[in-house]
């Protein structure tokens, strides 16, 4: 049984980037799903995709490269685990990198960076921090 499967996540597109894989595999969730869309966003990742079919659905990262196959995703750290939340208000988001990097947030008005948190002044769950 899995508790937290965000970690799980982070650690599969840390994994496979290291590796240089085309492509991570991982289940599917709705809220996977957000945070791999704001990181396709972002620039972070090529694509993603949700593959429907028979058993359970999965979530399939296409992974983004640049030059010399230099990974576009140096770092990623989750920041609320499942024993200890982390929560900040939009005044005290901190910048990762000196705002080379992004916070990744879940509020009540969706997932989000942490600039868009900033900029609609709400607060929320820091999930992850990504540069």
């Amino acid at each position: 049984m899995m508790t937290d499967p965000i970690s799980d996540m982070l650690t599969r597109i840390r994994n496979g980037s290291l590796a240089r894989h085309e492509r991570v595999e991982m289940p599917h969730s709705r809220l996977k799903e957000r945070v791999a869309g704001v990181l396709k966003a972002e620039g972070y990742v090529a694509d993603v995709r949700v593959a429907e079919g028979e058993g359970p659905r999965t979530l399939t990262l296409i992974l983004r490269y640049g030059r010399d196959r230099q990974a576009a995703i140096d770092g990623l750290r989750r920041v609320s685990k499942p024993g200890c939340r982390v929560y900040v208000p939009f005044d005290r988001i901190g910048r990762v990198c000196s705002g080379m990097g992004i916070s990744i947030l879940s509020t009540s008005r969706g997932v989000m960076t942490d600039r868009e948190a900033r900029r609609l002044r709400v607060g929320g769950e820091l999930l992850c921090e990504v540069w």
